[in-house]
């Protein structure tokens, strides 16, 4: 046991792995990634800094794993999309629920840009959204219930659709994450709507 004992686990209630990544997590969620130290979160999980290496192989495996509790925390915060509307709706809510998560956790990663290590530790996990799923297998298996019911056609390939979609949320918030900003991304007016007309309607003439 660490030489001092974080009053979060007096209780016992905690393992003192799960204290940890959640006081990265903390971290995570209050400051990013940028220039957060091993010593930072010993600090804030009130142990010595040689108790992480006990339970960690490293800062990037205990990084990763904060990151994605994150991203699973994000995700519960801003709530599942609707999905009991039109074909439309919800490609509206699904759309709006991914640019609204991927806005809320990217300024995290934005830190770790040349460090790969910890990104490939990070993918290495199971997906930390849509249940594990992931958000693209999540649109993909929705739009098969709807191309099951004969309202999406039976040639559409929902995987390249789920593609198309998150790519478009990829475009409009990833580069920030390259560019270091932080600050708190603006969708366009009518960006969701026009995306989804688009996919409905395609690009053919009628």
């Amino acid at each position: 046991m660490a030489p001092r004992r974080a009053a979060a686990l007096r209780d016992g209630d905690v393992s003192l792995r799960d204290h940890l990544i959640a006081a990265a997590t903390r971290l995570i969620a209050d400051r990013g990634t940028a220039g957060l130290t091993v010593r930072d979160i010993a600090r804030a999980a009130d142990v010595a800094v040689g108790v992480l290496y006990n339970h960690f192989a490293d800062k990037e495996e205990l990084l990763a794993l904060a990151l994605h509790a994150h991203v699973r925390a994000v995700e519960q915060r801003v709530g599942r999309p609707a999905a009991d509307g039109t074909l439309a709706e919800n490609l509206q809510a699904f759309v709006t629920h991914a640019l609204a998560v991927h806005a809320a956790f990217l300024p995290a990663f934005a830190g770790l840009v040349g460090q790969p290590e910890v990104f490939a530790r990070f993918e290495a996990l199971p997906n930390p959204t849509a249940d594990g799923r992931g958000l693209h297998a999540a649109l993909a298996d929705y739009l098969r219930v709807e191309q099951e019911q004969g309202r999406v056609g039976a040639d559409t390939d929902p995987d390249a659709v789920a593609t198309l979609v998150i790519g478009a949320c990829h475009e409009l918030l990833l580069p920030r994450l390259y560019r270091g900003t932080t600050t708190p991304a603006e969708v366009p007016p009518g960006y969701v709507e026009k995306l989804v007309a688009t996919v409905l309607n395609g690009i053919t003439p009628r």
